[in-house]
């Protein structure tokens, strides 16, 4: 963190309600940006936004930021917006495709959002049995019809279907329900 910012935090701890405001006028448009474009919900982002600010000002006698305010608001988000996924049951079929188009005009933060996120698609995928993976890969990473990868596998299109729906389960149940996103990124991070 930088001189300026271990300022506003100790303010911020000193129960100095304009260092609050200072941050919220620096950081709500962005975490709100990064958010939607997960989620597509303006009311939930704006909502989600507003509990991270809430959270910071009930939690400000005992925050330890140990790198940048940056990083850690959008760490807060991020795990609100994962929260959220779970809670809606919101993780479905959309959220893993067309990863790369939808984050195509994404901000840093959001960009860093999206490659956590597809590093954890692929620690799950990667537990899947071999064939179900070679499947669910040739689906999503070469766009393959059902046909064409029963074909190029040499099994029908009903097995292809069998595998990317277990493919799909896999991944609802590995990031719908996880009991730690950190876990994740832990593995994400260390695991190559």
């Amino acid at each position: 963190m930088n001189i300026l910012e271990d300022d506003i935090i100790q303010r911020l701890k000193e129960d100095d309600k304009k260092a609050l405001t200072l941050i919220y006028n620096a950081y709500w448009k962005p975490l709100f940006l990064s958010s939607y474009n997960l989620l597509k919900n303006k009311e939930l982002c704006e909502e989600i936004i507003q509990d991270v600010f809430i959270d910071l000002w009930n939690n400000r006698e005992k925050i330890q930021i140990k790198i940048s305010l940056n990083s850690y608001l959008y760490a807060c988000t991020r795990y609100k917006v994962f929260a959220q996924f779970r809670k809606q049951k919101m993780i479905r079929v959309e959220l893993y495709e067309d990863l790369e188009k939808r984050f195509q005009y994404a901000t840093p933060e959001t960009k860093i959002m999206h490659k956590e996120l597809v590093d954890q698609i692929n620690i799950v995928v990667n537990t899947l049995p071999k064939k179900c993976q070679k499947v669910y890969k040739l689906s999503r990473n070469n766009q393959l019809s059902h046909k064409e990868i029963a074909e190029k596998l040499n099994i029908s299109t009903k097995t292809v279907e069998n595998h990317i729906g277990y493919a799909l389960k896999v991944l609802r149940g590995a990031l719908g329900s996880m009991l730690s996103i950190e876990l994740l990124v832990f593995l994400a991070e260390n695991i190559k």
